[in-house]
């Protein structure tokens, strides 16, 4: 069957790790590496569209337009995301509707970070350099593309970031599973050793030493609890120097090319949604409709089921993201066969911020490429679980165009659970996590409590002392005194 001369094709795919100490090295240059690995000069010459997702190490203006400079394609179009897991593939759908309907004919997407050099050089008393651009340098579209993670519940008790957010959808987790405490650290122990398994025989990922479950799920001075029950080898690792490269082009811009049909991997679906922004505001803790919904109708757009789907990448900053998405898709967590990564996860194959998911998805084509015929599934994921896209890919040319589809009008109809802010009284403890200090002891518990009217509140207990019996002792079900300032004492 022959290919429509508009079809989206991804045509190339690199990474680079750069592993050398305190050296003067910007995120840019690494992404134009990537480039490099991913195409031939030629390839990237050609490049009429450049989309960057957002960097954390440097602040650039227009990190595509330096780019293009760098790789010889001065005057493509230059994009800039905003900051999310979920960018990668949400710009890898948007490109393949660009090239579809003719806005585009080869598009460059690259990420990149030099964190861990700009932490070591921190440590030395030195900030890490790069290229400054003027302010005749236009912003480009994008750049203000940023939606607030939390709402007033969650920013008046400083619930503010995902090390402590995770655990607490990890507890309700636990919770709805009825199992006990120690029973649960080994098994997402073991998950996450599965992942560590798939890191080491991974020759980009970051960590390929192979790493015990219980050396990951016990706390230890090398490997110390973060927030309970994640220890540091339960976060995702950011401190990488990391960049990947995809490039996109039409059927008829790939051949005349004379990229190899054999390079080729179709992107045949992929769509985008988010969940309640506010935490608060989530019918359980332990759920994810948009990833229910918007992953099964990716599915459904490329005309096959979960089953299948022969590898599989699921978003993985943390064990609760990769459970949550595995239950809402109706994915097993232990098969052998089909592990729930391609990479080996943030925590192994590196978290370098907002464009892991490039990675993955370079991971997957290489992985397609070597093996004619099956078909991948990537996930991404934003915020808090908050904001996600999907994307199916195959090496088989597509009986259809590519397909999209903005699930939030669907997702927007579920139920929701009112929060309350200001709320005094005596609740339920619905889920907890307790953030410990650098020196390995609990600070303080941060508490999801429903009211009795099933409404949610948020609230902190503040006394170290009774923030270390919660780690020894199921609260879940406790009951707890809830003031109006979110403080809270267990009862």
């Amino acid at each position: 069957m022959p290919v429509d001369p508009r079809t989206p094709v991804l045509v190339g795919y690199g990474q680079v790790n750069h592993r050398e100490e305190c050296t003067d090295v910007e995120p840019v240059d690494l992404m134009a590496a990537a480039a490099r690995q991913a195409a031939e000069p030629r390839v990237l010459e050609a490049v009429d569209a450049i989309r960057v997702v957002n960097l954390l190490s440097a602040r650039y203006r227009d990190p595509g337009l330096l780019l293009g400079q760098r790789i010889g394609a001065d005057d493509a179009a230059t994009r800039y995301s905003g900051v999310g897991g979920n960018v990668p593939q949400s710009l890898v759908n948007q490109a393949c509707l660009d090239i579809q309907d003719g806005r585009a004919d080869v598009v460059l997407i690259a990420g990149g970070e030099t964190w861990r050099t700009r932490m070591q050089l921190k440590a030395a008393g030195r900030k890490l350099v790069w290229t400054q651009q003027d302010e005749s340098v236009p912003i480009p579209q994008g750049a203000d593309d940023h939606v607030p993670m939390a709402g007033q519940a969650e920013e008046r008790i400083k619930l503010d970031r995902p090390a402590y957010v995770y655990p607490l959808f990890e507890q309700a987790l636990r919770i709805s599973n009825g199992e006990p405490m120690p029973d649960h650290r080994r098994r997402i122990g073991e998950l996450w050793a599965r992942f560590n398994a798939v890191a080491v025989n991974n020759p980009h990922a970051w960590i390929r030493k192979p790493i015990a479950a219980e050396d990951i799920w016990r706390s230890s001075p090398e490997n110390r609890m973060i927030s309970w029950p994640y220890t540091k080898l339960m976060n995702s690792n950011n401190m990488v120097d990391q960049a990947a490269a995809l490039v996109l082009a039409s059927a008829e811009a790939a051949t005349r090319l004379k990229i190899p049909v054999e390079r080729w991997v179709y992107p045949y679906a992929g769509t985008d949604a988010h969940d309640t922004y506010a935490i608060s505001e989530r019918a359980e803790l332990h759920r994810s409709p948009a990833i229910r919904l918007a992953g099964t109708r990716a599915l459904e757009l490329a005309g096959i089921g979960v089953d299948d789907i022969d590898y599989v990448d699921l978003y993985s900053c943390f064990p609760s993201a990769v459970q949550i998405a595995a239950a809402e898709l109706g994915l097993p967590v232990d098969d052998p066969t089909r592990p729930l990564t391609v990479t080996g996860g943030l925590t192994f194959a590196g978290g370098p911020w907002s464009n892991y998911v490039t990675h993955s998805v370079a991971t997957m084509a290489e992985l397609l490429i070597a093996n004619p015929g099956r078909r991948g599934l990537i996930t991404a994921n934003g915020g808090y679980l908050t904001k996600h896209s999907f994307g199916v890919y195959g090496t088989e040319p597509p009986t259809t165009e590519f397909r999209w589809q903005d699930m939030q009008p669907v997702v927007d109809q579920e139920p929701t659970r009112r929060a309350v802010v200001e709320w005094e009284g005596v609740g339920t403890v619905e889920s907890w996590t307790t953030p410990f200090s650098r020196e390995g002891q609990p600070e303080k518990v941060f508490l999801a409590v429903r009211t009795p009217d099933e409404s949610r509140t948020l609230a902190v207990i503040a006394d170290p002392a009774s923030a270390a019996a919660t780690v020894r002792e199921d609260i879940a079900g406790a009951k707890v005194a809830v003031n109006a300032d979110g403080t809270a004492t267990l009862r």
